[in-house]
């Protein structure tokens, strides 16, 4: 099997989601060289468990933004070749000096054969189709992938799966389409829900499209935690409507766009629909972070980015962030 040189804009390392790229091998029938970052000290550009996958024609991911991705890939594919799983260190320690992370990191990246007709990537791909978070632990040699799943002493990879993010924009203005469309560069499997709406879906590749009522749309996407919820609509009903919907439910972030002065008001009414205060504490109001734009994107950018500050238990400096319900004036 020849490597080619891998290409010279690096957008293999857009997506951090390495699952589409060992679905789309092991539909061809390909056998992959999945690598994994088991080990970083010094403050590496990339945390422990990143994954890179390389497969004929296929590479997905990256480690270090270009110092050691062409090195991996050389051995990535004499992986692919003998079927022996390895360890490969950069930094000190390792046995290519000449390689170095520019910020002075070193970092162990271990290399593993998967064959396209393996269990336990069957059942990834299986539980990336179900959303369920599923554990992959794998000595390079055998491998397993289940919920709850304890690695035994041989074993090198432990890595926990989650289902592939999800954003549901309600709305149909300039700034919905923004949030929609900055969430589906960043990774989100994002649905546009626009109650009566145009036929056509809006001009946005890869973007889902409703055209029901928000109740009806958000109980159809089966919200979890793993989804979150733009309510961006400008219109009172559908928003109230949206958040009767996707407060009590299981989604892991509800924002709504609008005036803080309104927010006492909105909040008042969804009481009177009897939406319990547990439900009310939830709503991130007014949504994204405070960041001082109101031009579409710069909108999307505060959304997108209070929902991933979220998702890594970071302190954003929002006042929606740190008491949603407090700001808006609601009793704690």
């Amino acid at each position: 099997m020849t490597r080619e040189p891998l290409p010279e804009w690096p957008t293999f390392g857009l997506t951090d989601d390495v699952r589409p790229a060992l679905r789309q091998a092991r539909d061809a029938g390909r056998p992959v060289a999945l690598a994994t970052l088991i080990a970083v000290e010094g403050g590496g550009p990339r945390p422990v468990g990143t994954q890179m996958v390389f497969a004929e024609g296929l590479v997905a991911g990256y480690f270090s933004g270009g110092c050691v991705e062409s090195d991996v890939a050389d051995h990535a594919f004499a992986c692919l070749a003998d079927g022996e799983p390895r360890t490969l260190i950069y930094g000190e320690g390792s046995p290519w000096p000449d390689i170095r992370l520019l910020c002075g990191a070193r970092i162990e990246i271990f290399l593993e054969r998967v064959p396209s007709d393996d269990g336990a990537l069957a059942e990834l791909l299986a539980a990336e189709r179900d959303r369920r978070p599923v554990t992959w632990v794998s000595d390079g040699r055998a491998r397993a992938c289940a919920p709850e799943l304890e690695p035994w002493p041989e074993a090198a990879v432990e890595r926990l799966y989650e289902p592939t993010p999800r954003l549901a924009v309600v709305g149909g203005d300039p700034t919905a389409l923004a949030i929609a469309e900055l969430g589906l560069r960043a990774g989100f499997e994002t649905t546009l829900i626009r109650p009566k709406g145009p036929e056509a879906p809006p001009p946005i590749p890869g973007l889902a499209y409703r055209r029901d009522e928000p109740d009806a749309a958000l109980a159809a996407l089966d919200l979890d935690p793993w989804t979150a919820v733009a309510v961006a609509t400008h219109d009172l009903e559908t928003d109230q409507a949206a958040l009767r919907a996707a407060l009590p439910s299981a989604a892991g972030y509800v924002g709504l766009l609008g005036a803080r002065a309104r927010l006492p008001e909105r909040l008042a009414r969804l009481r009177a629909a009897g939406l319990p205060e547990g439900a009310l504490a939830r709503l991130h109001a007014p949504i994204g972070l405070d960041i001082g734009g109101k031009a579409p994107f710069e909108v999307a950018v505060s959304v997108i980015g209070e929902i991933v500050a979220l998702r890594y238990a970071r302190a954003s400096g929002s006042t929606s962030t740190t008491s949603p319900a407090a700001a808006a004036g609601a009793p704690a």
